[in-house]
């Protein structure tokens, strides 16, 4: 009995030991990171952690607030003020050549990402799941795709994550063109993204709005289906929205953002409808996109307008009964975190 307790406490010792010499060779290789040997990957180190939720204290632990800014500011994105043209969409397109009904999965391979994109011609099908009346825990993605007999569904907009409960949703929701929560404030930088009546992508600036004054906009650009995501470019958040604008790439510094998972959304001049959604924090030995990275893609794939709807492990796609992709962090690796909305494909 007594050996075997003092192999245990060797071993426990061994672990020990093991343990703090990778945390050491850990803290060494950010510290070489943050140094100046290598300019790009400072860059990218910095913006990629401001944008987490748990890791921002690494940026902020190894760079000084005022390195930290200016980098931020060298990879920030030009402000956007221009709004979706709605007459550059043609969702009532009768091509002879395109199947309505057609949905498409497509696979990208970018230097430090690996994604999906969901092409779906009929912009009619893509709808807004919410778990409404909100409760303290949310859902997974599949769970809203599956209660609303939908096909498919990625993550999408602002939510209160931490401790992945995943049940508050934060800025705006609206679903079949009713409004299930309404709090604008205290957000900078919110911004609606989601479809009108006509079923046309709109991304709208909601910066400095009321809950008053959003509920009239609602009503007169006759939004169906939208939720909201932040645009912030600081030392404590690196969020942003519009990529494309009227077939109009956004201007970037450098990439515009760090390397994350993210979830985007687009529509082509044809009315289809674009989810992509990418991998990255480590995930299949890849950091993820950066803002540069989703721009790229969506102008290949032909996007008039392109948004930022989500990122991190938030990030996932539900397809034809199975996860295409899931969440970065292990112990979700084959399920999503928990969600109060999400944009979901309705089945034929």
């Amino acid at each position: 009995m007594k050996k075997s307790l003092s192999y245990l406490g060797k071993g426990f010792i061994i672990l020990g030991i093991t343990l703090g010499f990778l945390f050491l060779t850990l803290l060494i290789t950010i510290k070489l990171i943050c140094s100046n040997i290598s300019t790009n990957a400072k860059e990218l180190f910095a913006t990629t952690m401001l944008e987490t939720g748990q890791l921002k204290f690494l940026a902020n632990l190894f760079i000084s607030k005022e390195d930290l800014q200016a980098l931020v500011e060298k990879n920030a994105m030009a402000q956007m003020d221009t709004e979706v043209d709605t007459n550059l969409i043609d969702t009532e397109n009768e091509k002879e050549t395109m199947d309505k009904s057609a949905i498409t999965l497509e696979e990208i391979s970018g230097n430090t990402f690996f994604a999906k994109m969901l092409i779906i011609n009929d912009p009619a099908r893509v709808k807004l799941a919410t778990t409404y009346p909100w409760k303290e825990y949310g859902v997974e993605l599949e769970k809203l795709v599956h209660d609303n007999n939908a096909i498919a569904g990625v993550n999408g907009g602002l939510y209160e994550s931490t401790g992945n409960k995943g049940g508050k949703p934060l800025g705006i929701v609206v679903k079949d063109g009713k409004i299930e929560f309404n709090n604008p404030t205290g957000y900078p930088g919110l911004h609606l993204i989601g479809f009108d009546q006509e079923n046309i992508l709109r991304i709208i600036s909601l910066e400095g709005k009321t809950a008053s004054q959003v509920e009239q906009l609602v009503q007169e650009e006759k939004i169906r289906d939208a939720v909201a995501f932040q645009e912030e470019n600081s030392d404590s958040n690196n969020h942003f929205v519009k990529l494309i604008i009227n077939g109009e790439e956004r201007g970037l510094g450098g990439k515009g953002s760090g390397a994350n998972p993210r979830t985007a959304i687009g529509q082509r001049a044809d009315g289809s409808v674009l989810l992509l959604v990418t991998d990255g924090r480590g995930a299949n030995g890849h950091l993820g996109a950066t803002a540069k990275d989703l721009i790229k893609i969506m102008k290949q794939y032909g996007a008039v307008n392109a948004a930022n709807l989500d990122g991190g492990s938030s990030s996932s796609m539900y397809y034809n009964d199975k996860y295409e992709m899931s969440s970065v962090t292990f112990y979700y690796a084959n399920s999503s975190w928990k969600l109060p909305t999400g944009f979901i494909v309705e089945k034929r």
